[in-house]
């Protein structure tokens, strides 16, 4: 239903745009083929604008970043010129802004944009790498199209032509439409600014997969620079995922087409080096690393993707004034992080216990470990306000806590509201409540909100919320969980060979760049192959190892399985040695939970099943 909204609306709009004025529209070239210094060109044809000076603006920050970035920095040679080419005096008063003298004379501009992939880890940003961009010339281009495109002032909410060219032997893989039938030209069309920002598109050669999910069209495409790996690869287990979502979901959402754009960065020259995903309503952009063995990063899309998918739940179907007309330059941000991220980040540990992804045992490891992590930061700060000025310190160095307390939030209110409907609805009724009450062209007030969930659940949710999210009082997960009859517990986890708790590394290195085994007591994967502190590891499974690649080691290791064979090279007081045998992980002690009240036993399967 969205699609066909957006795309009446557009016809409608072209229509009176068209009897009305020339020109009511923003129109935008980029140019792929010819890449200058690295560098794109983009030209954009200006509306009809009566004042007499105009701002155009690239964005300080998107929505699902929460954090001031800045795109402005990356343009370069900022011009403005007439309807006869004549250049129009321009300000530049800050990054993200240029002040154009005669508007109302103005025909164009043009500049050029810098990438971000290929200068991370110099010092010079810190933009989250799937937020980021990239232009490798005949290559791939990631056009997070807020790095690329702007917007005139009070002009975002007219319709956007993008006209983008590009080598032949590159392909789009977006959830936009492409209006041009040529092999060489694209063109998009979008009913406002924010509109473009939510359709990254990815340029490389096509290395795609579609497949159908209850009328959802789903896009898997992959950019591998040594075409490691492929999207055929993780196709079916992102396949299976998916549908696991839309079964659990139901007929919450109406997007039409989702696209997985999955960029694997190269580890041995400048690029990308923030691992992760950023959402958007109808897609996702994830960059991971090329090494990564392929089912360990299976496993972690399986995680990254799935709780990008769910945001077509939230922000896309339920969220507030501040995010529909979000403002990319002053933002305003709203109070509800903690339903954006933490709901989302719930949904997508939830949905695969829920669909038989995953055991009952790993799902309480899950929040368990989520426990855990948020007690590192403050419990009593009240995460409305945190949410509300996430931007600034000290809050902004809380902003991953909304993925940790913002999911046991949810999982708190999923667990009270089960309680109070004797397990017959769940946090997920609540979303398709406020889904049908809301939806994506309908805001809610930030204000309103807990007063709305209260009128579709019951007082004490209410009060959950006042308390423990608008509060100051740590919540009481114990008291939670117990209600479904999950109580604490000492549990064993499984750990990987080369790091304690997966933080903690069992090696170091020493002045010859060699990897060297640290005191590891308890380590069941040393002790069963009689490795021993000081051994100096040179080569394993026939790779050699050393500090420049230590990284894939500990990498691979990761996705090592009990009984796998292993050969190892190692030097021991100067002589080498080969080690053969069998991994064995080791196990770790760690503090957890598991279902012990059988009195409460229906109540705890409609929530982890219904």
């Amino acid at each position: 239903m969205r699609t066909i909204i957006k795309t009446i609306a557009l016809a409608l709009s072209v229509c009176s745009f068209a009897t009305a004025q020339k020109h009511e529209d923003v129109q935008v070239a980029i140019n792929l083929k010819n890449v200058t210094n690295d560098k794109v060109q983009v030209t954009v044809t200006a509306p009809k604008l009566d004042d007499k000076t105009t701002t155009f603006y690239i964005p300080k920050i998107v929505p699902g970043t929460y954090s001031s970035d800045n795109y402005g920095k990356f343009i370069d040679d900022f011009k403005a010129y007439d309807k006869k080419g004549r250049e129009l005096k321009v300000e530049h008063p800050d990054e993200n802004s240029w002040k154009i003298a005669d508007a109302n004379k103005l025909e164009k501009v043009t500049y050029w944009v810098n990438d971000t992939y290929d200068i991370e880890g110099t010092g010079v940003h810190d933009i989250f790498s799937p937020a980021g961009t990239n232009i490798a010339a005949n290559d791939n281009f990631v056009l997070n199209t807020h790095g690329f495109v702007g917007y005139f002032e009070g002009k975002s909410e007219l319709p956007y032509v993008l006209t983008i060219s590009h080598p032949a032997s590159l392909w789009a893989s977006t959830s936009f439409i492409d209006e041009d039938a040529s092999n060489e030209t694209d063109v998009f069309k979008s009913p406002r600014y924010p509109d473009v920002v939510d359709h990254p598109i990815m340029y490389s050669k096509p290395d795609y997969t579609t497949f159908t999910v209850d009328g959802m069209e789903i896009l898997i495409s992959v950019y591998s620079p040594n075409g490691k790996i492929k999207a055929a690869d993780i196709t079916p287990d992102m396949e299976t995922m998916m549908r696991a979502q839309k079964r659990f979901l139901g007929a919450i959402n109406s997007t039409k087409k989702y696209s997985v754009l999955i960029y694997l960065t190269n580890m041995e020259k400048p690029d990308a080096r923030g691992f992760g995903a950023l959402e958007h309503t109808t897609s996702t952009t994830v960059v991971m690393p090329e090494m990564m063995p392929l089912d360990q990063l299976i496993s972690t899309l399986k995680d990254v993707v799935s709780h990008e998918f769910f945001h077509i739940v939230t922000p896309l179907s339920i969220h507030s004034n501040e995010i529909h007309y979000f403002n990319y330059n002053t933002p305003k941000m709203s109070e509800h992080l903690w339903m954006y991220e933490g709901v989302t980040e719930y949904f997508a540990n939830l949905f695969q216990v829920n669909q038989g992804l995953i055991t009952e045992d790993e799902f309480y490891a899950r929040m368990a470990d989520k426990i855990a992590q948020s007690k590192q930061f403050s419990e009593t700060m009240n995460f409305t306000k945190m949410s509300k000025n996430i931007l600034e310190s000290p809050y902004k160095d809380s902003y991953y806590n909304v993925y940790l307390k913002g999911a046991l939030i949810a999982m708190c209110i999923d667990i009270q509201i089960r309680e109070n409907t004797n397990g017959e609805k769940g946090i997920l009724d609540l979303m398709r409540n406020l889904s049908a009450e809301y939806g994506s062209n309908k805001p809610f007030n930030d204000d309103d909100l807990f007063t709305d969930i209260a009128k579709l659940t019951s007082p004490k949710v209410e009060e959950f919320l006042k308390v423990y999210v608008s509060g100051n009082t740590p919540i009481p997960y114990e008291e939670y969980l117990a209600k479904m009859g999950v109580t604490q517990a000492i549990v064993e986890k499984k750990g990987t060979p080369f790091l304690k708790n997966e933080e903690i590394p069992y090696v170091t290195i020493n002045s010859e760049k060699q990897i060297v085994l640290l005191p590891a007591e308890g380590n069941a994967f040393m002790d069963t192959l009689g490795l021993k502190t000081g051994d100096i590891i040179t080569t394993v499974n026939g790779t050699a190892y050393n500090l420049d690649n230590i990284y894939d080691l500990i990498m691979t290791s990761m996705s090592w399985k009990d009984g796998e064979d292993i050969t190892l090279k190692i030097k021991r007081e100067g002589k080498e040695q080969d080690v053969k045998g069998k991994v064995v992980l080791p196990t770790e002690q760690v503090e957890g939970y598991h279902a012990s009240i059988e009195s409460k036993t229906k109540l705890k399967e409609a929530w982890l099943k219904g």
